[in-house]
């Protein structure tokens, strides 16, 4: 089973967004028993929140299925729980190295390095273009996605 936590700031929009995105790609491919996924923050500010509702209206507005979302924060000792931590952006990339201290297993990616463009996602909470945000994740999943079919050979 491949482990896989998408992770952003405060867990409300983006890694959420990805997440769900990403489960409904992977139940179309009927790869669902393959796959660990879940999403989580690496601040704590908004610990205990539900997903943004506008990036619920994104979700509903692509007919992507999601369910009852509580953020939360990743710690340090969960580095060997996931196979992948698939970040937005380049400060969540140093938060996370910095909260577990190394990547010595190289598990920490950027969503948008799976694509030609290694972009970061910028964070809708402060752009309010989550429909954006939804086609540079939408994008990322799907490569994410080939990457992984290729490499496991799913």
């Amino acid at each position: 089973m491949i482990k896989i936590c998408f992770i952003c700031l405060g867990n409300i929009c983006r890694s959420p967004m990805a997440e769900f995105v990403f489960k409904n790609l992977v139940t179309k491919e009927n790869l669902q028993n393959n796959f660990y996924i879940t999403s989580k923050g690496t601040s704590n500010e908004e610990q205990g929140n539900h997903l943004h509702p506008q990036a619920a209206l994104e979700l509903k507005k692509h007919n992507i299925p999601y369910n009852f979302h509580f953020a939360s924060q990743i710690m340090a000792n969960e580095y060997n729980d996931f196979d992948y931590f698939i970040v937005m952006d380049s400060s969540n990339y140093r938060n996370l190295q910095r909260i577990f201290q190394n990547d010595k297993n190289k598990k920490i990616f950027k969503l948008l390095d799976f694509t030609d463009n290694s972009k970061d996602i910028a964070d809708p909470w402060y752009t309010s273009n989550f429909d954006l945000t939804y086609k540079e994740i939408e994008k990322g999943t799907k490569a994410l996605l080939n990457h992984l079919i290729t490499k496991y050979k799913l």
